[in-house]
């Protein structure tokens, strides 16, 4: 995506909505380039009339005037930055709303692909970039240049010889920002991917601290984080000397030009083609002319960071997903929830072998289902591709004879619970980590769910009981007060199909029974399709089936498949061994 269409897309979706107040700011814009051009324009008859001519007259109209300027450009100025500085703010959140939008939207696939760290630097380094772009960027290029405009009207109204060769340094600090321009635009994008190191370095340090104090790589870490941070840090020097290398060029600019000017102003004078009132408003309007342009100069510096950003994050926006709804997608109509894969062929990146390799599965409904393979052998995907968090490459899944991929996906997952393996719990309370299976569920029901599922035994012995706040991912919760909350949330959706990955930690006897007891609730008279790590589960399911290098080798009855499977007896044996 080139500049221009960057520049057209911030505009069609983020900044014409707010045109009206941007038109705005330009006003109070046109203030303050009148006002400070006024300050100029008005020495030329305070020096002519009150100090060469002594006109008392004039003594207390023109300080007046200046005043007047003054306070018209203090508070125009002070407006137009309040309202750009709204625009902005809501133009920040529209940019992190679509952003997010589209993240929590997204294929689970896009999600697995990148870490977690570079969106969360999209949503806080870049935003402020483009932002900045476009609220004092936006702001700056009217009021300065409009200033601009004002002041060199006037100096070529005192005199146009000496306006002339003021003029020559715009293209030159023209020519210095656009070189300065392009340079920051690469070191923005460093610093940028810099940031989401450091950002994914911070993520994993904090969620891996137990794992760091364990084997006592404190040292190990501190030494990582150093080089990140002076990574980022030499990046952000670069930064701030790319901004800073335009005031040198700039200040021995202006101290050339106006030596020059002093110099051939004494000339004119001598002439006595220029008067002293005439070189004063000159000389006034040309220092007030030196912030604009310095302003202007680093505008450039400003668009191509903003430009920078927005082409990191205009294409997370615009990310499509590839699993959607079909044109002519139903409801789905759920009968018995019986489920079957029909030579179903699946991989996760066409590069790569394939995970399922035709594979045909019956899930009967009401009843439970266990799969049982060894680790890799593509059994959690058969469990990812029933709620199409991925989709398969060749062949069909079926729930009561209709292919899921011709139903809604809203319709689908409303039938489907997960349980899955690794508990996932948000910093919040217990209540709410429970009710986010069902956001209109009465406290009557989120209390029936905890009951049913043991939860309640060691939620009322809390201080604050189901308000209790659990902290990241359930910190203060054990592994089975963890799980046992997991299977709260799933019983209150009330779904037709549970998706279960058994939890492999090991557990007391008294917490795992109860858990145990929790799931049979939980999976009567639904269909349960199970990945079994525990004996106890496979002896209650009705049917098991072996996977083996994405392939069914057997399926049957728990006394069937002792004697005919020997991967299935391998993993009797070892569970018997616990």
């Amino acid at each position: 995506m080139n500049k221009t269409k960057i520049f057209k897309r911030l505009y069609k979706d983020y900044t014409k909505k707010y045109m009206k107040q941007i038109l705005l700011a330009i006003f109070f814009s046109v203030l303050v380039a009148g006002s400070t051009s006024s300050i100029a324009w008005l020495l030329d008859p305070a020096i002519d009339k009150i100090f060469i001519q002594k006109d008392q007259s004039l003594l207390l109209i023109i300080p007046f005037l200046i005043i007047v300027a003054f306070t018209t450009k203090g508070v125009s100025l002070y407006l137009a930055k309040v309202m750009m500085i709204n625009v902005a703010e809501e133009i920040k959140k529209k940019l992190q709303i679509d952003m997010l939008g589209t993240l929590i939207n997204a294929d689970t696939q896009s999600i697995d692909e990148k870490h977690s760290g570079k969106f969360i630097s999209n949503l806080t380094y870049d935003v402020l970039h483009i932002t900045n772009l476009l609220s004092n960027g936006i702001l700056n290029l009217f009021k300065d240049s409009l200033t601009l405009v004002g002041l060199l009207t006037v100096m070529f109204l005192q005199n146009w010889k000496l306006s002339l060769i003021a003029i020559i340094l715009i293209p030159i600090a023209s020519t210095a920002a656009r070189t300065l321009g392009k340079r920051m635009g690469k070191v923005t994008t460093e610093a940028q991917e810099k940031s989401s190191f450091l950002t994914r370095f911070l993520v994993e340090l904090f969620k891996n601290h137990k794992l760091t104090k364990i084997f006592q790589k404190e040292k190990y870490e501190t030494i990582r984080a150093n080089e990140y941070l002076n990574q980022l840090k030499e990046k952000n020097k670069k930064i701030g000397i790319v901004i800073v290398r335009i005031s040198p060029i700039m200040e021995v600019l202006t101290g050339i030009m106006i030596a020059v000017l002093i110099f051939y102003s004494g000339k004119l004078i001598a002439s006595e083609e220029l008067s002293v009132n005439n070189f004063f408003s000159f000389l006034a309007a040309m220092m007030l002319a030196y912030q604009p342009v310095r302003s202007l100069s680093t505008l450039n510096i400003i668009v191509n960071q903003g430009l920078s950003a927005a082409g990191r994050i205009l294409p997370v926006i615009d990310t499509k997903n590839l699993i959607k709804n079909a044109e002519s997608a139903k409801d789905i109509n759920i009968d018995n929830a019986n489920i079957n894969f029909k030579d179903v062929v699946f991989s996760y990146k066409k590069s790569d072998g394939e995970v399922l390799k035709n594979i045909n599965l019956h899930f009967e409904g009401g009843k439970m289902t266990s799969l049982v393979g060894h680790s890799g052998s593509g059994k959690s995907t058969i469990l990812n591709l029933i709620p199409r968090f991925y989709d398969r490459i060749e062949g069909d899944i079926q729930i009561d004879n209709q292919s899921i991929y011709n139903i809604t996906i809203e319709s689908l997952r409303n039938n489907i619970s997960l349980v899955s393996q690794e508990t996932t719990l948000f910093d919040d309370t217990i209540k709410n980590n429970i009710k986010y299976a069902n956001l209109d569920a009465s406290e009557e029901e989120i209390y029936k769910a905890a009951k049913l599922s043991f939860s309640d035994e060691f939620i009322n012995k809390l201080p604050r009981k189901y308000e209790t706040l659990i902290g990241e991912d359930g910190v203060r919760l054990s592994g089975g007060e963890k799980q046992r909350i997991s299977i709260a949330r799933a019983m209150l959706k009330k779904s037709s199909i549970i998706l279960l990955d058994e939890a492999t930690s090991s557990l007391d006897s008294e917490t795992e029974t109860k858990i145990q007891e929790a799931l049979k609730i939980l999976t009567k008279n639904k269909t349960t399709i199970v990945i079994a790590h525990r004996l106890s589960t496979i002896l209650n399911s009705n049917n098991i089936y072996v996977i083996d290098s994405g392939k069914v080798v057997e399926n049957g009855k728990h006394e069937e498949l002792l004697a005919k499977s020997e991967i299935y007896k391998n993993f009797h044996d070892k569970q018997i061994q616990r």
